[in-house]
């Protein structure tokens, strides 16, 4: 473990047990900060006056969506640093597997990459007594592509041209779809080797999302969790994509940010129209969430995101993970830390995290009303 110093001492370590594929985050005490290979968040400080533990006692188990995997590490770090006598054990696994989880009563929310369909919201009401299942946004950021090319340090790609590739239709990195993108850059005759998620992902359909709207003629497929497209290869969840990529040369995958920074993976620049192709930040994430607008009713807070915006400086290939939970029907024993809990991550501090990890922040009039929505749950 390498020792940090500036100023002031940086925040500990993330100390993470698995068992049983459950992360479990325990307050040390260390001073240590360690960077994880598989795209484990970095350590921040945070706010103690941010974290309000009030009534949250025991354990709250969560899962789902990988995309937020480090930045949720980071707030159950900083939560459980602030409140004693509280575990919160979140199961990274998938969009799909944490909203099944969520309308079987097993945990107290899900993390998901996509707004509940209906159908789930209806099954929800099942566990959520008197209420049913809602969507927080609480996590935003870009989706990277990755790329591991030898010689190529740099690349240039736009949506028709992505999904020619995902289609299994571009196959060599000098096909002249490819070049004529990136004029003065020697691209080899490597094979494509074109990685995809194996589980139902939010990512995926979040990928597929941008690739039906801004590249609807190169790309027939509807957006789905499930990927459906011809060709490439599979690895189970963000982590997964991203060590294949990392390893293997002519590769390219999708994965959150964080898990390219990580690794030291190089990222494609999309040529969205705007007048430079645009990097893969958080900030130019958060350029093309502001303009989202709010689909959800009542209390459900799902977003409608625009994915062909042509903005200067707006990343359109994101997502946004929401905290799924009952507006009214949460279990008693569990809601003071769910409230406690979201609250943090909601607040200033929580969000300021996302942005020093590869993310992005909600929106502040959005995020507004997230909070607003969180101390109304019953």
């Amino acid at each position: 473990m390498k020792l940090q110093r500036k100023n002031m001492l940086r925040a500990s370590a993330l100390g993470a047990l698995v068992v049983s594929g459950a992360l479990v985050l325990t307050a040390c005490g260390s001073d240590d900060n360690t960077k994880g290979t598989d795209g484990s968040a970095k350590p921040s400080a945070a706010a103690a006056g941010d974290i309000k533990c009030d009534d949250a006692k025991g354990k709250l188990l969560a899962s789902g969506s990988s995309a937020q995997k480090n930045a949720i590490e980071l707030w159950i770090k900083n939560y459980m640093a602030a409140c004693s006598g509280v575990e919160v054990n979140y199961k990274s696994s998938s969009s799909g597997e944490g909203i099944v989880a969520f309308n079987q009563g097993t945990v107290g929310f899900a993390g998901s990459d996509s707004a509940l369909k209906p159908e789930q919201v209806e099954e929800s009401k099942k566990i959520c007594t008197g209420g049913q299942g809602i969507d927080l946004p609480m996590v935003g950021g870009p989706v990277a592509l990755g790329f591991n090319v030898a010689g190529v340090d740099k690349l240039n790609l736009d949506a028709a041209t992505i999904a020619n590739i995902f289609n299994d239709k571009i196959k060599k990195w000098d096909d002249e779809a490819i070049k004529k993108l990136n004029p003065g850059v020697t691209l080899p005759s490597t094979a494509i080797q074109a990685f995809h998620r194996s589980d139902d992902s939010g990512t995926t359909e979040n990928v597929t999302k941008y690739l039906k709207a801004a590249a609807p003629d190169a790309w027939p497929d509807e957006a789905a969790k499930k990927w459906a497209a011809p060709g490439g290869q599979a690895a189970s969840g963000s982590a997964g994509v991203a060590a294949q990529v990392k390893q293997v040369d002519g590769a390219i995958g999708y994965f959150e940010l964080s898990f390219a920074s990580a690794q030291g993976i190089k990222t494609v620049d999309l040529n969205t129209g705007a007048a430079a192709p645009v990097k893969a930040t958080g900030e130019n994430a958060s350029k093309a969430i502001a303009a989202a607008k709010i689909a959800g009713t009542g209390s459900d807070l799902a977003l409608k995101l625009d994915y062909t915006t042509k903005a200067e400086g707006a990343y359109p290939l994101v997502l946004v993970t929401y905290e799924v939970v009952c507006d009214k029907g949460n279990k008693a024993e569990t809601l003071p830390t769910v409230k406690s809990f979201l609250n943090y991550a909601a607040s200033d501090a929580g969000q300021k995290v996302l942005l020093e990890n590869g993310y992005a922040p909600i929106p502040a009039e959005i995020n507004a009303k997230v909070r607003e929505v969180i101390n109304t749950l019953g």
